[in-house]
């Protein structure tokens, strides 16, 4: 274990040996060679750590039929009956600010427990699925494997006999079809 060569070993099973690496820590490699290698294993990253994206908030679009609703969705004034200026700024600031303040307001406060209600239920739904559904599923296949193969059997030896002498008895009928004018 103190990482020489022993009889009959070459270099290039020393290269490899789990307790000592010409290359360094296997870690923290230190030589181009080992960043290589190391780029080409698979690499598990862990799902409770990653970073998230506090600029795109939906990287895989599942809100994109959510009602976008801004100022000018809203309220619209024709031409002709238009109101003060001032009136129009302040009403648009008015709405996007409450808006936009209500919203974060309301996942303060109900988003954190939404969060964990949601999470508790996936997480539920995931453990059924896995540990009930899918067994379930499985073991129908199977169970109903036999019964497939018990229901062919019976097929293939009462009704494919009668079937076929219903075939050759009726076999011989012929049907001519003529037209008179």
């Amino acid at each position: 274990m103190t990482g020489g060569l022993k009889d009959g070993e070459t270099e290039e099973e020393f290269l490899h040996s789990p307790f000592i690496r010409k290359q360094g820590n296997i870690y923290k490699p230190n030589n181009k060679a080992m960043e290589n290698d190391s780029l080409n294993e698979k690499t598990f990253d862990d799902v409770h750590t990653k970073e998230i994206d506090l600029v795109n908030r939906d990287p895989k679009h599942i809100n994109d039929d959510v009602v976008k609703v801004d100022f000018e969705d809203v309220i619209a004034e024709p031409a002709g009956t238009y109101s003060f200026d001032g009136v129009w700024k302040a009403s648009f600031t008015t709405f996007t600010v409450t808006k936009y303040w209500c919203y974060r307001l309301l996942t303060a406060l109900v988003g954190i427990p939404l969060a964990l209600i949601w999470g508790i239920f996936f997480a539920i739904l995931s453990f059924v699925h896995i540990w009930a559904v899918v067994p379930c599923l499985k073991s129908y296949l199977i169970e109903i494997h036999c019964l497939s193969r018990t229901y062919a059997i019976c097929v293939h030896t009462f009704c494919d006999p009668l079937y076929e002498a219903m075939g050759k008895c009726l076999s011989s009928i012929r049907i001519r079809m003529t037209k008179e004018v």
